[in-house]
């Protein structure tokens, strides 16, 4: 049955509740790569509680109690085995605390056909103990097979790099064990441990989560760009245009262009996309 987009945009689901603390953070943080060297003054900040901030990144692993079940959504009648994340976009309305409870809403923001796919965001807003807006997560999933509905294109492809030489680069040497951290943190797909799965789905090797990738270049840019400075990141949007291996080194570039910095992440090995069309609007 063809997607309804009407129906589906018109459904509604309930606020939720979450929370979360320091240890919460930190797994994060260990996740995509903090800790190395242990000791390193801006390292600590990301693995100790003494003086910690929270990367930008953060809320797509935070359990804010809400979210649009679009697997039970009326007019949103698809398989789940086609449905690719392609995007994620993360809004800081505030500077993350250490520790929050949290309180959420979520919808189905917009359905675009984009002729062999159609293409669904999926937009959280969450609020702080106090009330105030903390963060808006918008995830863009590619539901292929599925379009052709006759609904709106959409926008065109943003974030383009410039042409020229960046104006930065940046090295981020992953781990052996990068998804094996990073899993704890609640995504559990056996794609990111299991070598017997990731080879019947195609790949040689494990490979690490999208929105690993999506930290670990988040922390690039603040460590490399931004002197390690958090407060600076007001919007994070990147697609997942490629994978990674644990192991790999991502070679983060970034290019400043007014108030944003776009920017591409590359697999050094392979000299393969990993993140790109992606940019950091920075907080005036």
């Amino acid at each position: 049955m063809p997607i309804d987009r009407d129906k589906a945009l018109s459904q509604s689901y309930p606020d939720g509740e979450g929370h979360y603390g320091p240890d919460d953070a930190i797994l994060y943080h260990l996740g995509v790569g903090a800790g190395v060297p242990a000791t390193d003054p801006g390292e600590l900040e990301y693995t100790y509680e003494k003086n910690l901030k929270v990367l930008p990144s953060f809320p797509t692993v935070v359990r804010a109690g809400a979210g649009a079940n679009i697997f039970e959504t009326p007019g949103l009648e698809f398989n789940p085995a086609l449905m690719l994340h392609g995007e994620q976009d993360v809004e800081l309305h505030q500077p993350l605390p250490p520790k929050t409870k949290l309180t959420s809403s979520a919808r189905i923001a917009d359905i675009f056909d984009k002729g062999k796919a159609a293409l669904v965001i999926v937009e959280v807003s969450t609020r702080d103990e106090s009330g105030e807006p903390l963060f808006t997560s918008r995830m863009s999933l590619f539901l292929r097979g599925e379009g052709g509905f006759g609904g709106p294109s959409g926008p065109k492809v943003e974030n383009v790099r410039p042409d020229r030489e960046p104006d930065g680069v940046i090295e981020s040497k992953t781990l052996p064990q990068q998804a094996l951290l990073y899993r704890l943190n609640g995504d559990k797909n056996p794609l990111h441990c299991d070598p017997e799965f990731a080879k019947s789905a195609g790949f040689d090797t494990p490979i690490i989560h999208g929105l690993c990738s999506y930290g670990i270049v988040c922390k690039a840019i603040v460590d490399g760009a931004l002197d390690g400075d958090v407060g600076r990141v007001a919007r994070y949007q990147a697609r997942f245009r490629g994978i990674g291996f644990p192991g790999e080194t991502y070679r983060t570039s970034y290019w400043r262009e007014g108030d944003r910095l776009l920017v591409e992440a590359r697999s050094v090995e392979r000299d393969a996309i990993i993140i790109s069309n992606a940019a950091v609007t920075l907080r005036s």
